[in-house]
């Protein structure tokens, strides 16, 4: 401090971890309506702080300083020791969903986002999506070189579909064939979500928290994770690299949703929910895995409720049967009604997928699973839900004799009935061949922490 002594008096010692800190400004008396010069005050820090249940928030530290020279002298050193870290972004590529959950995402953008950016000196390029498959378009075409991330700021489809175009477009550029990729090449730039959906698994996964302000700090202090990507693909062509799907319940309410899209959209997900449970129907199908190899000694360390199968290299396993729900999930996917997941026994990037098949049971039984998920107890501890940790995974759906193919060939493509639909990451795809998921270890960066290292998950979104 400088001038009346007695201030120096007042004045405490306080540490501050400069990995904490990710802006810093000079400080300024200006008059209003002045944009330039005014009496120089000192320099301002901003560090980002970590406040309880995984919530970021950033907080300012006045240095008070009347000497020009002193304040540029500070200013000139922190800044280079700020540039001196890795991952952090100077330049992002920004998608914003406009129509994501209730219309909200463009007013978190620019009102909780874009100021930390700007704080932080990051240089941003900003789409407003205007239909669906937009930002897949704008990332075929977008030069990447030019950026240090990619941003979307939307609900889980909208995420969805930016990782798909960002990988997709690392296998154009990398001169492979998009129809079939046995070994896709790494996402060439870290993805950062920014909650602003109805549902927002992935966020919640990556910070432990759907908050707008937590996500954007993870991004601007460079907090990268490697993440796991499965690639969805028919016999003849790749349908999309996902984190997470769910073929049966998970994905005829989804698809009921989606028909409903004029219902606001808690509404929407209630209705879809009870009327798909009141029709409750198995699908008939053939599942074919192929387990994860692991050595026998790790086998322990493993969640007791997995199954494993310790065969030979490439030894494929079948069930056949009518099941109510097929997941498979290679990210852990917390929310409300799981917060310890979706899927607890897989990470975001141990190599592996989780198979979850729930037979075909009563009502009433698979209601009771379904409230599990809220609880602490164990939502697979009935007899009709088996799990398995798998690399590979086939689904083919049987399809339906007599009178049931009759209706089928009439019903358009739009129709859940007609194509057996896909809940991809929360978007809605329809495919009525095999479908072959394989896991791919850590093929993309997303900016956030492992929610394992997390002290508590506290989570916020309400999905199925």
């Amino acid at each position: 401090p400088t001038g009346d002594s007695s201030m120096v008096l007042q004045a405490h010692e306080e540490i501050i971890e400069m990995k904490d800190v990710f802006s810093v400004k000079l400080k300024r008396r200006r008059f209003v309506g002045q944009k330039k010069g005014g009496t120089l005050l000192g320099i301002t820090i901003f560090k980002c702080l970590n406040k309880e249940e995984n919530k970021l928030t950033d907080c300012a530290i006045h240095l008070n300083n009347l000497s020009e020279d002193h304040c540029h002298s500070w200013f000139r050193h922190l800044k280079e020791i700020l540039n001196g870290f890795q991952n952090r972004p100077k330049s992002l590529k920004v998608f914003v969903n406009p129509n994501s959950h209730k219309r909200e995402a463009t007013h978190v953008y620019y009102e909780q986002v874009a100021p930390l950016f700007k704080l932080a000196d990051i240089k941003t390029d900003v789409t407003v999506t205007e239909y669906e498959g937009h930002a897949l378009l704008v990332l075929k075409e977008c030069e990447l070189q030019a950026f240090d991330g990619v941003v979307c700021v939307g609900g889980d489809g909208s995420v969805s579909e930016v990782a798909h175009g960002l990988l997709l477009k690392a296998q154009i550029d990398a001169g492979k064939d998009t129809d079939y990729i046995a070994t896709p090449v790494r996402a060439p730039v870290p993805l950062g979500v920014i909650p602003a959906g109805t549902t927002n698994i992935l966020a919640h996964t990556l910070y432990g928290i759907k908050h707008a302000v937590t996500a954007t700090l993870h991004i601007v202090m460079g907090h990268i994770q490697p993440v796991d990507v499965c690639t969805f693909s028919t016999p003849s062509k790749l349908l999309r690299f996902g984190f997470s799907a769910m073929f049966g319940f998970g994905a005829r309410t989804l698809a009921l949703a989606e028909k409903h899209r004029w219902m606001p959209s808690s509404q929407r997900k209630d209705y879809a929910f009870i009327k798909t449970l009141a029709d409750l129907k198995p699908e008939e199908c053939e599942l074919s895995f192929l387990p994860l190899q692991i050595p026998e000694e790790d086998s322990h360390e493993n969640d007791r409720i997995t199954l494993f199968y310790l065969g030979s290299k490439d030894q494929w396993h079948q069930i056949q049967g009518h099941f109510l729900n097929v997941s498979i999930m290679a990210i852990p996917c917390l929310c409300s009604m799981a917060p310890r997941g979706l899927a607890p026994n897989t990470r975001l990037n141990n190599g592996s997928m989780a198979l979850i098949v729930v037979q075909n049971t009563s009502r009433t039984e698979f209601i009771k699973h379904l409230k599990r998920y809220a609880s602490i107890k164990n939502q697979f501890s009935f007899p009709f839900v088996e799990t398995y940790t798998v690399q590979e995974v086939k689904v083919q759906p049987r399809l339906k004799s007599g009178l049931d193919a009759k209706e089928n060939t009439g019903l358009n493509a739009a129709s859940a009935e007609g194509n057996y639909p896909w809940n991809i990451d929360g978007d809605l795809m329809k495919e009525a061949s095999e479908v072959h998921v394989r896991v791919h270890p850590q093929l993309i960066d997303l900016y956030g922490v492992n929610t394992d290292d997390l002290e508590s998950s506290q989570a916020t979104c309400n999905c199925i």
